[in-house]
């Protein structure tokens, strides 16, 4: 026997593949939203329910009818949906940010080479506004949902990607190479790793909580893809999708200013979630492999394309700047052209452990059985 569940937003990136996923699962559903963004991926079944979710009297108005047995909020103010509910639903999901660790947005908050590797849901949290006020909104944010529900169950997003994103990175990657560029700058060789989740894998990591009520209630869980692909490993997985290949150029982070859209932060650190919590209590696995849902992005980007100067675009912060990007490769090739041989008299190796391409040679010609 299925629930009542009122999803809060539902039309969005993950919102779309979550509601498919509870219709599939026989529950009887509901999407609060302002009607602005219909999906046509919406099943027909679903209830449409339209008020602004940011209208703290719309919310009381919805709360005040027919109790739901489950309330997922993904949009709108989430700690006045989260009072708002109190008392009216049985369970409560709700979706956050993973801006709530001291040093997500600022990496010197968490000390010399910035977070850990991997984040864990008991790192440190923001608790001073003036370090990171975002960060502290969705601290307190996440207190009150707790403090409503405490039997609540919150997931904490990083970056969302796929088709209908608003901020597409990999839109960064695809427009270079609709408009046929052959070069592409990246920081330190793009070697960054920053964790991305891919809508169909984030919905998945909802439904999962969805489907296990006691093992999920009262937790906080990072969701993200199982593989976190370096900057340099999204460029090349976007363009090998549209039959593509570029000349990485490669430059230290702070030379290396068009680059500044795909990573981010002013920082060239790693930024990846541990996600141990969420695979041990509820089994959590990729539907998509990140490589795979990478290429699905890209291909879509080159289908949907978003308008040039459009609000993807801004909000993306790249400008686009050919020959910009043009005048300032060209100066590093004539810069590392003119370097000057430092003229060790013994090249330093790469240790003796070591037998890859350029290390240790085989100390015998031929292998022995």
């Amino acid at each position: 026997m299925g629930e009542r569940i009122l999803v809060v937003g539902g039309t969005g990136p993950t919102g779309t593949p979550l509601v498919r996923g509870l219709v599939a699962r026989g529950h009887e559903v509901a999407i609060l939203h302002r009607g602005l963004h219909e999906s046509p991926d919406t099943p027909g079944e679903v209830r449409h329910v339209h008020l602004d979710p940011y209208d703290d009297d719309a919310l009381r108005e919805a709360a005040a009818g027919p109790a739901y047995d489950m309330v997922i909020a993904m949009y709108g103010r989430l700690r006045r949906i989260a009072e708002a509910f109190a008392g009216r639903t049985g369970r409560f999901l709700s979706v956050g940010g993973v801006p709530a660790y001291r040093g997500w947005m600022n990496p010197a908050l968490a000390g010399p080479g910035g977070l850990p590797v991997p984040v864990p849901e008991d790192a440190p949290l923001v608790r001073d506004v003036a370090e990171d006020a975002k960060g502290y909104r969705i601290v307190r944010t996440e207190e009150a949902v707790f403090a409503h529900h405490p039997q609540a169950t919150h997931v904490r997003y990083p970056y969302v990607y796929g088709p209908k994103q608003p901020a597409p990175r990999e839109w960064c990657i695809v427009r270079r190479v609709l408009d046929g560029r052959r070069r592409i700058v990246l920081a330190d060789d793009g070697l960054t790793l920053h964790h991305h989740g891919y809508t169909e894998n984030l919905a998945h990591a909802l439904l999962l909580a969805v489907d296990h009520p006691e093992r999920s209630a009262g937790r906080i869980y990072n969701a993200a893809d199982d593989e976190v692909l370096t900057i340099r490993q999204v460029v090349e997985a976007a363009a090998a999708a549209l039959g593509h290949t570029f000349e990485i150029v490669s430059m230290p982070f702070d030379l290396a200013v068009p680059a500044r859209p795909l990573v981010m932060q002013p920082a060239p650190v790693h930024r990846v979630l541990d996600l141990a919590r969420i695979r041990a209590d509820l089994g959590y696995r990729d539907l998509v492999a990140p490589r795979e849902a990478v290429a699905r992005t890209a291909r879509w980007l080159a289908e949907n394309p978003p308008s040039p100067g459009g609000r993807e675009e801004t909000i993306l912060t790249d400008p686009f700047d050919y020959a910009a990007e043009d005048r300032l490769m060209d100066a590093w090739s004539d810069l590392r052209d003119a370097f000057p041989d430092a003229g060790f008299g013994t090249a330093p190796g790469y240790g003796l452990a070591y037998s890859g391409p350029g290390g240790r040679p085989r100390s015998r010609p031929e292998f022995e059985a």
